[in-house]
């Protein structure tokens, strides 16, 4: 009996995320436990049945300040959908796997939860990426199919990217991967697709990161920066 090593990076959702190590020594006889998320689940495994747990959750992404008065979308079986208004042009909603990169070993992940409140700018050139790529998820596309869509709605329906477009996804009860668990809090700012280093992303000793989630895919850098604090004010983990 032979094994494998699988040894991934990854963070995710929103539908965030970068890579975290992690390695497991499996069976080459089941190739269900070689790729646990080799597919997708049952969709009711990716669905929160407490909507109201889904909400708060969603709220959690960014201070109270912000999400109090954020319009909140929660995954539906044909989507997202809006069940709460906002005040403030923001939109918080939780992320599921499928916002991970395309390659990445757990795009599947039924447990994956990433919490996330788009800015204004971003909810008009951002939101729109992760409402199209759920819906080609949730219509039974294979990844190749899924990627195809994206890039016709990329050429034909994605609005101009914004200035000043970013992201809140500071919530302690997210969990990004197994690997990563809720990681740490952070911002995104999504800029147009552009050397990484122009921000000293990835450098060391910069606490600016960059997000594979949309590269290769959609016209856009996307660079995460940690932050002390999760969205309630409690301290986070160094």
């Amino acid at each position: 009996m032979k094994t494998a090593r699988n040894i991934t990076k990854a963070i995710s959702f929103a539908a965030l995320l970068v890579t975290a190590l992690a390695g497991a020594c499996l069976p080459a006889w089941s190739q269900e436990a070689a790729a646990p998320y080799s597919k997708m689940a049952p969709l009711d495994e990716y669905l929160m049945t407490d909507r109201g747990a889904e909400i708060a959750m969603a709220r959690s992404a960014a201070p109270p300040s912000i999400s109090d008065d954020a319009e909140v979308m929660v995954l539906g079986r044909h989507g997202y959908e809006t069940v709460v208004k906002g005040k403030n042009g923001f939109v918080c909603l939780v992320e599921r796997s499928w916002m991970s990169p395309m390659d990445f070993a757990q795009f599947w992940n039924p447990k994956m939860r990433g919490p996330i409140c788009f800015n204004p700018p971003a909810v008009r050139s951002i939101l729109p990426l992760t409402i199209k790529r759920t819906e080609l998820v949730l219509s039974g596309m294979s990844k190749e199919q899924i990627i195809a869509g994206i890039k016709a709605f990329d050429a034909k329906g994605l609005s101009r990217l914004e200035p000043g477009a970013m992201s809140y996804m500071m919530s302690p009860q997210g969990y990004l991967n197994d690997a990563a668990g809720h990681w740490v809090p952070h911002l995104m700012f999504y800029v147009p697709l552009t050397d990484p280093k122009s921000w000293g992303a990835d450098l060391p000793g910069t606490p600016v990161m960059m997000n594979p989630q949309f590269q290769g895919l959609e016209p856009i850098t996307e660079l995460m920066i940690p932050v002390l604090t999760w969205s309630d004010g409690t301290a986070a983990p160094k």
